[in-house]
């Protein structure tokens, strides 16, 4: 007796290989050593649950890095990182929409305009941090054709 799959099920099932796969570089210590050199001089990072905003922020760089190297291979294909950024605009923009209003609240950090922003533009550098290192990782396997 055969069993049936479904389009979808296999689609998924090759995405979470892929995954996985461009995870295996990805090491706890590189997600903490980039939380610390772009928030780390943010007094939120200083309050007693800190452990919670930067659980966050792990979660957003590993969601980045994946959307990086799933959009690598229209790169691969010979498309400009530019275009291909704007391709993923919409998703890269809640990413740091997410991050940014999490560390907000968790942070409880006052709405002073200036604050405010200078946190948005920090969320916005992290975020494109890890969509670069994604995407040049991605492009890597590619061309390894490890994909």
């Amino acid at each position: 007796m055969n069993v049936i799959t479904t389009l979808k099920e296999k689609q998924r099932e090759k995405q979470v290989k892929y995954e996985r796969k461009v995870l295996r570089e990805l090491s706890i210590e590189q997600l903490k050593k980039r939380v610390q050199e772009q928030f780390g001089h943010n007094r939120l990072f200083s309050l007693s649950f800190s452990q919670v905003l930067e659980e966050g922020c792990y979660d957003v760089a590993i969601e980045a890095y994946l959307l990086g190297a799933h959009f690598s291979k229209f790169g691969y294909h010979g498309e400009s990182m530019e275009s291909v950024k704007e391709r993923c605009q919409k998703d890269e923009k809640h990413l740091i929409d997410t991050l940014f209003n999490f560390l907000l609240y968790w942070g409880k950090a006052e709405a002073q305009d200036y604050i405010s922003e200078s946190l948005y533009y920090e969320c916005e550098r992290y975020v494109e941090l890890w969509w670069l290192d994604g995407f040049e990782k991605g492009q890597k396997m590619y061309k390894m054709r490890l994909h």
